[in-house]
């Protein structure tokens, strides 16, 4: 038996498909890769403090491995209202385990200003293939009219 999902049962002939946003795309892009540096971000400072007792070693772990985890689930979110404040706090959380691990004070702000562009961009491009599709129905309207 196959299972389809809620859009392939609600799919009919002739249905236009819904544009995907660019700002989602684009914001999900950046968050992916933030997954990968608090991965390596994790090791580093599991690195650093390889001597240290057990226990702060588990909650390197623990708190490196919670971050990834947010930033991977993060653009499943985007498309709620709240998704881009939560990728705005986990800009800051990556900005913060700067305490940890200096260098990561640079990289976070580098990556905030990659977040902050990747939404301002996606909203423009998205506002602009709005009008884009209007324009082209009010053609295609007055085409038909000939």
């Amino acid at each position: 038996m196959v299972r389809l999902t809620k859009a392939q049962r609600q799919w009919r002939p002739g249905q236009v498909k819904k544009p995907s946003s660019i700002k989602v795309m684009f914001s999900s892009t950046v968050l992916t890769l933030e997954a990968f540096v608090a991965f390596f971000a994790t090791l580093a400072i599991f690195g650093l403090n390889f001597n240290s007792p057990l226990i702060y070693k588990i909650i390197i772990w623990v708190l490196g491995l919670a971050l990834i985890g947010a930033f991977l689930a993060a653009p499943a979110f985007l498309r709620k209202p709240w998704g881009y404040t939560f990728g705005w706090a986990l800009q800051g959380l990556l900005i913060l385990a700067g305490v940890a691990l200096p260098s990561l004070i640079f990289i976070g702000l580098c990556f905030t200003a990659a977040y902050w562009y990747a939404v301002r961009t996606g909203e423009r491009l998205d506002r602009e293939n709005k009008e884009r599709e209007r324009e082209q129905l009010e053609w295609e309207k007055q085409q038909k009219n000939l």
